[in-house]
C-alpha cells in the first residue's frame, strides 16, 4: 500500500475502524479541552502551539467525518446487495431464516431445560 494513499473503513477491519472511530474522537475531545484551557494564555511560542493544536484537531475532525461517511456508505452498500440477493433466490433466504431459527430456538430450549 502506498503510504500516501487514503486507507477508507472498506479496507479496514471492521474492529479496527470502530477503535480509530473511538480514538478519532477521544483526540477530538482531548483536542478541544486543550485549546480552551490554554485560550488564556499568551506569547509567540504558545500562539504555534495552539495554532498547530487547531490545525490537527480540524484534520481529525475532518478524518472522523471521511470514516463516518464511509462508513455509512459500506452499510448501505451491503444492505442494497442482500436486498437484491434476498430477491433473487428468496426460497434460500426463507430457508436460511428457519434454519437460523431453528438453532435459536433449540439453545434457548436446551437453556430453559437446565433451570
Amino acid at each position: 500500500m502506498n503510504t500516501n494513499e487514503d486507507v477508507t473503513v472498506a479496507t479496514v477491519d471492521p474492529v479496527i475502524a470502530d477503535k480509530l472511530m473511538a480514538d478519532l474522537r477521544m483526540l477530538v475531545a482531548d483536542m478541544e479541552q486543550l485549546l480552551k484551557i490554554t485560550a488564556s494564555q499568551t506569547g509567540e511560542r504558545v500562539a504555534r502551539v495552539r495554532a498547530k493544536a487547531e490545525e490537527s484537531l480540524n484534520m481529525a475532525r475532518a478524518r472522523v467525518a471521511d470514516l463516518q461517511e464511509a462508513a455509512l456508505a459500506k452499510s448501505q452498500a451491503v444492505g442494497r446487495a442482500t436486498d437484491a440477493y434476498v430477491h433473487a433466490n428468496p426460497w434460500q433466504a426463507v430457508a436460511v431464516g428457519a434454519v437460523a431459527g431453528l438453532v435459536l430456538a433449540l439453545i434457548l430450549g436446551r437453556g430453559a431445560d437446565t433451570d
